[in-house]
């Protein structure tokens, strides 16, 4: 594990490998080492995995929105002389990847988004703000965080929930602040601005953010390709870490031989 400081944050951050650089952020509630299955990449790829504010090693909840978490992204890039990243962001990482994409155009090779979300209606914010309330009162936070562990799953394999239980660690403030946040996004008119290559990838059983929410990203975004991957949940790059890496591989592959 790495740190740097900014003018404005200290940034906690894991580096390895060597190639085209590659930025991998987490979603919400999850830490940086949650990527582990994607560390076989680093043989290709220059990979760097942050955690975002109050997330992991990242005790700082001070101004959380998605737009800071993309700035803080790119002040990590800028210290590290890093002009220009493939960015790969899962379900609110995915945001992030976005909100990069609207601030700095020209620092993003591609963009990958993983199980993500790109407009989240308000009525819907508020039901779900609601309801997890009433479940606040009736659960304690253990059963709360297994539910949400279980819902991200499509196999309920004891060895596939002891993994994703480790690395879905979220710091009560700044996983509230960090959900309402999320309940902000609207990026209907960005999607079809977006001209860099870019991947959408869903699992068939998602129920955070089902299928038919990718589809209609993949049909907002101009050339745009989709992967569905079969028997996988919302945490595809875990439960199908084979296929996933494989499909990371080729699409950003693909690009070099464009480039060409």
């Amino acid at each position: 594990m790495y740190a740097t400081k900014t003018e404005t944050i200290k940034l906690y951050y894991n580096r390895l490998g060597t190639g085209e650089p590659l930025v991998l952020i987490h979603g919400l509630g999850e830490v940086k080492e949650g990527w582990f299955k994607q560390y076989e990449l680093a043989d290709e790829y220059d990979l760097i995995i942050p955690d975002l504010r109050g997330h992991g090693e990242n005790n700082l909840t001070e101004g959380i929105s998605i737009k800071n978490f993309a700035k803080d992204v790119l002040d990590l890039m800028d210290e590290l002389g890093i002009e220009s990243a493939h960015i790969l962001g899962l379900s609110m990482g995915g945001t992030v990847a976005q909100e990069i994409y609207r601030q700095a155009p020209a620092r993003c090779r591609s963009l990958i988004l993983v199980s993500t979300f790109h407009f989240a209606p308000r009525i819907i914010g508020l039901w779900f703000l609601h309801f997890k309330m009433l479940r606040s009162k009736v659960f304690t936070p253990q059963q709360l965080s297994e539910m949400t562990v279980r819902a991200c799953l499509f196999s309920w394999e004891e060895e596939t929930l002891k993994q994703f239980r480790k690395y879905y660690r979220p710091n009560p403030e700044g996983y509230d602040k960090s959900m309402r946040e999320c309940f902000k996004v609207d990026n209907r008119e960005l999607l079809p601005k977006i001209k860099v290559p870019t991947l959408i990838i869903g699992g068939q059983f998602d129920t955070i953010t089902p299928v038919w929410i990718q589809l209609l990203m993949h049909q907002s975004i101009p050339n745009s390709k989709l992967v569905i991957f079969k028997n996988s949940g919302h945490v595809t790059k875990m439960e199908v870490a084979e296929k996933f890496n494989q499909t990371i591989r080729s699409f950003i592959n693909k690009q070099k031989t464009v480039k060409i």
